[in-house]
């Protein structure tokens, strides 16, 4: 007889989760750990280089980087993670007996999309409030050569401004509006095209008097002279505004969702392009949901008779969908990013497509 329940036995539920969290904790931590190792031996000597820093430092960046490594390959971690379980419950008939007692294999896979729900809610936040922050502050204190940064939570790093002809650079952007702080400023002063000076900044504060900034610690070449000549003050910058500043990086990985939605709309408020802002923006909510998908495509292996001795080939099945929809999301989001997709289709249609050929799989595999 079929059993009709959603979650015809608790206790099997729990079984199947606790599976399926156990597995996929365990394939993150390794791949977590390995990942972090070979990026720490890349970036050690860059960050060991600079004088001051130590032992701690490099706990600094570990610290930092393990957020964005576990938010980025969860979803692997978590389809290897249920590819493993499903072939041991494979191997020991467990799923035969899971059916024999009525079990559809949507029955089967239920516990395990609930748990991919709450685990999706909680990457979400966790990208929000942890993932965001150590993005941005990884690569202000990367493209500052892992010198000392201002400790800020509105850094920017590495940010360009077109004023006129001229070309600013700011290595780091810390604060906003009138309380603004650039680090590191490079203005190279053109005239029809032709580089006349370039002039470097320790630090740039807006003028109180208003109109441009005051510069700290400047050094100015004259190119037609080939002389170079320092002053302690320089008011320069003229009509560069701090929002010119802050809109000029728009970095999704760095944003939270509502940062990120206020900077889209100052984007199209200054005729800027903000696809790459829009379709990140709609990515924030599909990328922590493809771990439902994730189960969905991994199921290939769980169905069929292990003595048919095809286990193997639907494991791999089931990591090949998985790989391609991982391919698709990415491309996805490049074509939404150069503005060739609309950002709803970029952010949604791999999401969607893999849905449908996830259950087309299920149906067919388990028939």
């Amino acid at each position: 007889m079929i059993n009709l329940s959603f979650f015809p036995s608790r206790r099997l539920a729990f079984y199947m989760v606790k599976l399926f969290l156990t597995r996929s904790l365990a394939v993150l931590f390794a791949l977590t750990l390995v990942l972090m190792t070979l990026d720490l031996l890349g970036e050690a000597g860059k960050i060991l280089a600079v004088p001051g820093n130590g032992d701690s430092a490099l706990w600094h960046y570990v610290g930092l980087r393990i957020p964005i490594l576990v938010s980025r390959f969860l979803p692997f971690s978590v389809l290897l993670g249920t590819l493993i379980a499903f072939v041991g419950l494979n191997q020991n008939s467990e799923v035969v007996a899971m059916k024999a007692a009525g079990l559809s294999a949507h029955q089967i896979l239920a516990p395990l999309i609930v748990a991919s729900i709450v685990i999706s809610v909680g990457v979400f936040a966790f990208n929000e409030g942890v993932v965001v922050n150590s993005a941005r502050h990884v690569d202000a204190w990367s493209d500052n050569d892992y010198k000392p940064i201002p400790p800020a939570s509105g850094i920017l790093s590495n940010v360009w401004v077109l004023a006129g002809d001229d070309l600013v650079r700011a290595g780091i952007v810390a604060g906003r509006g009138p309380r603004m702080t650039l680090h590191r400023v490079s203005l190279y002063d053109r005239t029809g095209g032709v580089l006349q000076r370039v002039i470097n900044a320790e630090r740039a504060t807006p003028n109180p008097k208003g109109g441009d900034w005051l510069l700290q610690n400047v050094q100015i070449y004259d190119a037609n002279m080939d002389v170079v000549r320092t002053v302690p003050q320089l008011e320069a910058l003229a009509g560069v505004t701090p929002d010119q500043l802050t809109i000029a990086k728009v970095d999704p990985m760095e944003l939270d969702y509502w940062t990120l939605k206020d900077r889209v709309a100052e984007l199209e408020a200054a005729g800027r392009p903000a696809d790459e802002a829009r379709a990140g923006l709609a990515h924030k909510l599909s990328q922590p949901l493809s771990i439902l998908l994730m189960p969905l495509l991994a199921a290939v292996a769980a169905f069929g008779l292990a003595r048919s001795g095809q286990v193997l080939v639907r494991a791999a099945l089931g990591m090949a969908l998985g790989f391609a929809y991982f391919v698709a999301d990415n491309f996805s989001l490049a074509m939404g990013n150069a503005g060739a997709y609309p950002p709803a289709i970029a952010a949604w249609a791999p999401f969607l497509l893999f849905l449908l050929i996830g259950e087309a799989v299920l149906i067919r595999t388990e028939e």
